[in-house]
């Protein structure tokens, strides 16, 4: 339903923007971990996870107290599961989604005796051959195993078969073919599946002989480890954007420093300048033994020419170097750069975004009259004498002090922007004014007398003219 209606029913019903790349990207590092349990996964969005676990069974004590592991690993995450052990994967899809959980289809049995009293979407089929299935009065696999003509003899097969091929014999895809998802749950018809493969991240460390305790000593080590992360990335054809330096000491404690650089780079020098602020800090107590700097964000970085001008090559990276130092100092929230948003509202009209990403593109020129630039950071109100409710100001109160108008430039009508905000929300009317000491102010009233959106207009200050 509309989510207005839903609300209507539940006043205190909590909505969430939905987020289909954010959950692909949860789901494949959840197929990733599930690799704990067989060598390899797979995933099923857009709820399900896919795991081969062939010959693995007997390494946690049997089927039952494998499926239990499972229970157990995904409850402690916080996670709800539901799980299934078949010799195909549509038929552990079939079991998981509708039949009691920890159902086990062993290799020898029938698949038809366990799977037979589901219904026809255990198949993973379309809605609309659902509905078709439905008018033609088979709701059950069972039903649609004895239409096509499983288990009986080869030639009532084929002409059952065929019957039902006539039907759906112009759909391509094997969510709407019931003759094939049910010969892949089967076992006739193999199913392909694409494997979740993990990408290391790239790592490097040193294991230390004698423990280190000299600030010297360790600046050495991660500018080795500095050049041998340079070559590892140059090997992948990437460049860090976040590094993390941990350092493990003797007593068993460890400490991390991480670093976030505005864009991929494989220099060595500029990581090292970064990471000196950082380890200004550290204290190295009895020692410390490893060493280990990792790349925990990368991106595709390809090879360039460098220019035969040493002035010239500095050029291209002088700017996100210098960003880079500037967040180290200040931290990555510090600094970001202002942005044009398509809003005729002054508080939205720009926004602030990171310094290096790309900004968005423009969605509409919008024209503007005169507006100050100085913007108070939110708009204060002020009490204003006027001949009429809907005239021109006269005198204002603001900060304490009256002040005379003498001259008055408007108004300037904003309408609320109806697909973001309340229907109560009443239009501005903005005024460019002028004392009698020549200071110029912007100013609005918000709403118009007896317009049914509130009581009398109010008014407020927003910026200020050079």
């Amino acid at each position: 339903m509309l989510l207005a209606d839903a609300r209507a029913l539940c006043p205190e019903l909590a909505a969430v923007a939905a987020d289909p790349a954010g959950d692909l990207a949860t789901l494949e590092k959840l197929a990733l971990w599930a690799q704990r349990w067989g060598p390899w996964s797979a995933m099923d969005p857009p709820d399900g996870v896919l795991v081969d676990v062939t010959g693995a069974a007997h390494l946690f004590g049997g089927e039952e107290r494998l499926l239990g592991d499972v229970a157990r690993g995904f409850a402690a995450r916080g996670l709800t599961v539901r799980a299934a052990l078949a010799p195909t994967a549509g038929a552990a899809w079939a079991l998981a989604h509708f039949a009691a959980p920890g159902t086990i289809l062993a290799p020898g049995d029938d698949p038809l005796r366990l799977l037979g009293d589901l219904p026809v979407a255990a198949l993973r089929l379309d809605d609309d051959v659902l509905t078709v299935l439905r008018r033609l009065g088979i709701k059950r696999l069972g039903e649609l195993a004895g239409v096509s003509g499983a288990g009986e003899d080869p030639a009532r097969e084929a002409a059952a078969r065929d019957a039902l091929h006539r039907r759906f014999r112009n759909r391509r895809s094997p969510a709407a073919n019931p003759l094939l998802r049910l010969d892949q749950l089967l076992g006739k018809v193999p199913e392909p599946l694409l494997p979740v493969l993990a990408r290391p991240q790239p790592m490097v460390q040193r294991r230390l002989m004698e423990p280190l305790r000299h600030r010297s000593l360790l600046d050495r080590v991660v500018e080795d480890l500095a050049e041998d992360m340079v070559r590892t990335l140059e090997a992948r054809g990437e460049g860090a954007r976040r590094l993390e330096l941990a350092l493990w000491r003797v007593d068993g404690e460890v400490l991390v420093r991480r670093i976030e650089l505005a864009a991929a780079t494989r220099e060595a020098g500029h990581m090292l300048r970064l990471f000196a602020a950082r380890l200004e800090d550290v204290e190295a107590g009895f020692g410390i033994e490893t060493v280990q700097l990792r790349a925990s964000w990368s991106e595709p970085l390809s090879l360039s020419q460098s220019d035969l001008d040493a002035a010239a090559e500095q050029h291209g990276t002088a700017l996100a170097a210098c960003i880079d130092r500037l967040s180290v100092r200040l931290g990555s929230a510090a600094v970001t750069r202002p942005v044009a948003r398509a809003s005729h509202l002054p508080e939205r009209a720009q926004g602030w975004q990171a310094p290096l990403d790309p900004v968005p593109p423009a969605q509409g020129r919008l024209a503007f009259h005169a507006r100050p630039l100085k913007l108070l950071e939110r708009p204060e109100p002020i009490a204003v004498l006027y001949a009429s409710p809907d005239g021109y100001p006269q005198r204002f109160r603001w900060r304490g002090c009256v002040r005379e108008v003498v001259r008055v430039e408007g108004p300037e009508r904003i309408a609320p922007e109806w697909w973001r905000e309340r229907s109560t929300v009443r239009l501005r009317d903005y005024y460019r004014i002028e004392d009698e000491a020549g200071r110029r102010y912007w100013i609005y009233r918000s709403g118009l007398a007896g317009d049914g959106r509130g009581g009398v207009p109010e008014w407020f200050l927003q910026g200020l003219f050079a």
